[in-house]
């Protein structure tokens, strides 16, 4: 028994002791054990923050097309020859481009002569002007004392900033990330053990075929790659185009996200064959430029690249040289991947370039299927305010704890949607080596297979998941099946498919409502270009009451690279004013393209492709019930400088998401739901709805000016009974003068456009009440009805009818602080107004100065309660007595301490601005545009039954997964042979294939674990010889041989 019990000791001291090898990082190690937590080893977290600046004097200068360094010298040298400008010089650029034709040039200009700037914009051949931007990222190693995780659990944040900058830190990884969207709680064990993202997504089933990446050219744009790494033997071309004289990484970014792609041993890539060529385009003091990269892409279309990696994004779409460029990079076949972003879970964050139609966006989820916390959400928002957002992401997968190469070898784990995205551009790449005819490979045909072969997510919507999660095999049989054709994305609108179609389905369509605008992508997989032949048609399903709803179409006359829109508005007919069910119908459109390799001139190919609807009807609402929300006057970066409505949030000082009900206010918008209210979106101005139809018009954080017309309609309006509920924010302009920056596009020093809110347009909008905002700035904690309360940055109302109610607060002088650091206390504060109009059958109007608490982007503590209260005023003339008979009740202010807000001279909202024009001394309004008019489709009628399942696995036209069967072999392992001299000690097969799953020590722990197995067997023969020495001799047993087999199992030993 001791002899067992010795052995016993004697195994446990051997597993103990066994040391991991670790990645050395900075001061800390990253180990390379897998399954085991470490709980006194330091734990980091790699964050990735992106920022931008002006380079002083330098200019890219955009041609209309590829010329000679000598040519673009002679339209530059002309174009500015007869004018003020002489101190100028175009910068040299000594990379691999600068050898071939270009269509840009750095021009460095030393005098301030914005004429000149114009002058060269005039030059027939320059098509664009635009500053040189330098571009910043800094990887951090930080610890993370929040909660246990592995040590080889590197994880990695980012955060977008310019000049103007973005994104939250309280989004940091650090703290929630592995908690899941509400269906399950965090699961520290899974977070324990990091994949091999490669075979969890079964690519070894490719590999076992012989498909391994060979013959397709991927880039990486990134921070380069180490000459003689041992995870890489295929790599083609490193290309150097930053300013130092180094191929190699020096920051282990560029390696991490190379070794998802293609590496061929230990943490293993998807495509170990493929022609991996390496663009370092960011120094080791992690510096770009623009015109790096624009070079970087220009030399890659040489190179005719098929799959280009981008892990680096921002909110800025309207960045026009970068944009321009992406185009142009998809129209020469380059398949584009990109993060999607880290800004979730807030919706309305997509970032450039991955939400590009011709782009495939990349979201992240977690090894249990959950969308990541910190995956960025859709819509778009290049839409708004007239139309609505396309869906994105195209498609998520595992951007959470993946575990890629390290930089000098072995692996590490990190976590962000930049993650995901090398995931998918190893899957594209090894999807592109499957196809035998690699025509038909392009960015709209490998989008078209991945979004088909998606699989969908349960309790998850289009804008967190897209179409779903990759599915490698799925895709590789849709692949090998495919022909040339256009598709839809989404296939089909279903406003009663829950929660997938969300918000769509969360709101029934009635007769009279704003109509539902479905904005579907086209993808053509036919040809660079292509064309909607006549106009789509829409044929209602008789039977299934088709004819109860009205279709308008607008959409894409030309579709390039690849893709185009189709916005199908959706109404309720006349005739079904008071129906209740269900309607349905179809909307198709034909696409042709250029016949390739066709003799005859003018000959199309053509693909007809139909788009399901189906609506759910009920009869129209009362007006009390219907809300309307005033889109038309928010604005948000880009394009121009529109500050935060919390002026605490400094390191996310930008309103960009939007303001929308779908986006930022998106909780707002579901509380309302949940409580009966009907909401639909006003993307015109206010002389363009029938205000008989509704309750509330919702105005919320508004910037944008009014129409003189729309100051008249809605006092007209309000006469006749709508109801206001304004929900303002801060705006002075001592404290916009304090938050200037200096304008890449302008190279000025620029104060905001407006401040949180436009007060002064607010106050000339309900000055006819004798109402107004005041310019001053507060914040603080309260108590109002028994809820506590938090006002962040809003402002006081200075003039209100002495009839009115006005609730007043104690809270802190916010802009004190700001200009003078001087904290004060201000005692009754007027927050909160309400007022019933004298007219006969007249509305009523609630001010509040903040919007943060009904704002998803910031929100400490909602107010939903408090929106209950002013719409249970404003729609149903019932005044809440928690408000009616509050104890901080005062009376109407008619003179404020603070001056009313006067607009900032010299502003620039005229240039972003819907109303204002540019105009001698003061903007004025531009001449009130017609309201929007939809031209419904004549409905060609069918008397057949609608498919009952709109959903159905996406098939494209003439695919038959069945016939793609996959082989049905047997999972080998691989064979052993000789490490050649300087290889590493992983286990590997000729070719760089490793099929299943292994850890990435496992030729050096198989041997150990063979040997403590064998220890194991023999202590257990030790033990049971001992025990049966030990016992005293007796007489034949009765029934005694059971007892064996009553013997507890030894506890399994649980797989990595």
């Amino acid at each position: 028994m001791r002899l067992g019990s010795a052995w016993l000791w004697m195994l446990l001291f051997l597993l103990c002791s066994r040391k991991p090898v670790g990645l050395e990082l900075g001061h800390a190690t990253i180990t390379n054990h897998q399954g085991l937590l470490c709980p006194n080893c330091t734990h980091l977290t790699l964050k990735v923050e992106f920022s931008t600046a002006m380079v002083e004097h330098e200019y890219i200068v955009a041609f209309k097309g590829y010329f000679t360094a000598k040519a673009r010298s002679k339209f530059i040298s002309s174009a500015l020859k007869n004018s003020d400008v002489v101190d100028w010089k175009i910068i040299p650029r000594d990379n691999p481009a600068s050898d071939y034709p270009s269509d840009f040039e750095v021009v460095q200009i030393k005098e301030a002569h914005r004429d000149g700037l114009l002058t060269l914009q005039d030059h027939p051949h320059i098509k664009r002007v635009t500053p040189q931007r330098k571009v910043f990222r800094t990887l951090k190693f930080t610890n993370s004392a929040d909660e246990v995780v592995p040590c080889n659990d590197t994880r990695w944040t980012q955060k977008w900033q310019s000049s103007r900058p973005l994104r939250r830190t309280s989004l940091s990884l650090g703290s929630g990330f592995w908690h899941a969207t509400g269906r399950h709680s965090s699961r520290r064990l899974l977070r324990a053990i990091p994949r091999q993202v490669a075979q969890t997504l079964q690519a070894d089933v490719l590999w076992q075929m012989g498909y391994t990446g060979a013959g397709v050219k991927v880039a990486v744009f990134d921070t380069g790659l180490g000459e003689k790494h041992p995870h890489f033997k295929n790599v083609k071309e490193r290309t150097n185009w930053t300013n130092e004289k180094t191929l190699d990484d020096g920051l282990g970014h560029g390696t991490f996200v190379a070794g998802v792609i293609a590496s061929m041993r230990e943490c293993q890539g998807f495509a170990p064959d493929s022609e991996l060529h390496i663009f370092r385009v960011f120094t080791n003091n992690q510096v770009s430029y623009t015109s790096w990269f624009l070079d970087a892409f220009n030399y890659a279309i040489l190179k005719k690249i098929d799959v280009l990696n981008l892990s680096i994004g921002g909110p800025d779409f309207m960045d026009h040289p970068f944009v321009d460029k992406v185009w142009e990079l998809t129209a020469n076949k380059v398949i584009m991947v990109s993060a999607i972003g880290n800004d979730g879970p807030l919706y309305g964050t997509l970032n450039n370039p991955a939400d590009q139609m011709d782009v495939i966006g990349v979201g992240g989820i977690d090894f249990e299927d959950n969308i990541a916390r910190f995956s960025s959400r859709g819509m778009t928002t290049w839409e708004l305010p007239g139309g609505y957002g396309r869906v994105k992401p195209d498609i998520v997968t595992y951007g959470s704890g993946v575990r890629g190469s390290g930089i000098k070898g072995g692996c590490r784990s990190l976590s962000g949607t930049s993650v995901a995205s090398p995931v998918v551009a190893g899957a594209v790449t090894l999807l592109a080596s499957t196809v035998q005819n690699r025509e038909l490979i392009n960015p709209a045909s490998m989008k078209q297979a991945l979004i088909a072969s998606a699989r969908r997510l349960p309790g998850v919507n289009m804008f967190e998941q897209g179409h779903g999660k990759l599915d490698l095999l799925k895709a590789y049989q849709i692949l090998n099946s495919y022909r040339p054709q256009a598709s839809l994305s989404p296939s089909y609108i279903d406003l009663t498919e829950c929660p997938y179609m969300w918000p769509y389905c969360s709101q029934p369509i009635y007769y009279g409502g704003m109509p539902t605008i479905v904005n579907v992508t086209i993808l053509n997989g036919m040809g660079v270009t292509g064309r909607i032949v006549d106009k789509p048609i829409w044929q209602p399903y008789l039977p299934q009451n088709g004819d109860s709803i009205e279709v308008a179409v607008s959409y894409s006359h030309m579709l390039w690279p690849w893709s185009g829109y189709l916005a199908v508005s959706i109404t309720v007919a006349k005739k079904a004013a008071l129906w209740e069910g269900i309607a349905q119908g179809h909307v198709m459109v034909v696409v042709a393209s250029p016949a390739e390799n066709d003799s005859e001139t003018g000959a199309e190919q053509t693909s007809t492709v139909k788009l399901p609807v189906k609506v759910k009807i009920i009869p129209t609402p009362p007006r009390s019930k219907r809300v309307l929300w005033d889109q038309y006057h928010n604005l948000r970066y880009p394009p121009g400088y529109f500050p935060r409505d919390n002026l605490r949030m400094k390191n996310d000082p930008l309103d960009w998401n939007g303001d929308h009900i779908h986006t930022n206010f998106r909780d707002m918008y579901q509380h309302l739901r949940s409580m009966g209210y009907f909401v639909e979106v006003l993307g015109a101005p206010i002389t363009c709805f029938d205000a008989s139809q509704y309750g509330t018009l919702l105005m919320v954080d508004s910037e944008e000016e009014y129409f003189p017309e729309e100051i008249i309609k809605l006092r007209r309006d309000i006469d006749n009974g709508l109801s206001l509920i304004v929900f303002s924010d801060w705006y002075n302009t001592s404290v916009m003068r304090k938050v200037k920056f200096y304008d890449e596009n302008t190279r000025q020093w620029w104060m905001p456009d407006t401040g949180g809110a436009n007060i002064p347009a607010l106050n000339d909008l309900i000055s006819v009440w004798g109402m107004a905002f005041s310019d001053g700035l507060y914040e603080g904690d309260f108590s109002m009805a028994n809820h506590d309360m938090y006002y962040a940055s809003g402002c006081s109302i200075a003039k209100f009818p002495q009839d009115g109610i006005v609730i007043a607060q104690t809270l802190k002088d916010q802009g004190l602080e700001v200009l003078k650091q001087e904290t004060t206390v201000v005692d009754n504060v007027p927050i909160l107004g309400l007022y019933q109009t004298p007219s006969e059958g007249g509305g009523r109007i609630a001010l509040y100065g903040d919007s943060n608490c009904i704002d998803d982007s910031h929100r400490q503590k909602d107010c939903f309660w408090l929106l209950d209260s002013l719409l249970q005023y404003t729609s149903h003339s019932v005044m809440p007595p928690s408000l009616s008979h509050s104890e901080n009740r005062q009376r109407p202010p008619t003179v404020s301490e603070h001056p009313l807000p006067e607009r900032l001279e010299g502003n620039h909202l005229y240039r972003y601005s819907k109303v204002l024009e540019a105009h001698l001394g003061d903007p004025k309004p531009r001449p009130l545009p017609a309201c929007p008019h939809l031209s419904w489709a004549k409905p060609q009628p069918l008397n057949e039954t609608a498919p009952s399942n709109l959903w159905k696995h996406q098939k494209l036209l003439s695919i038959d997964l069945d016939k793609v069967a996959l082989p049905n072999f047997r999972q080998n392992r691989p064979q052993v042979r000789p490490l050649s001299p300087g290889e590493s000690g992983a286990w590997d097969i000729p070719g760089g294939i490793m099929p299943g799953r292994y850890n990435q020590d496992v030729g050096q722990t198989i041997p150990v674990f063979a040997f403590l197995g064998a220890m194991v067997v023999l202590a257990f023969f030790v033990v049971q010889i001992t025990k049966s020495k030990s016992k005293p001799k007796r007489r034949k047993p009765r029934v005694k041989r059971p007892q064996c087999l009553q013997q507890p199992h030894p506890p399994k030993t649980p797989s990595v």
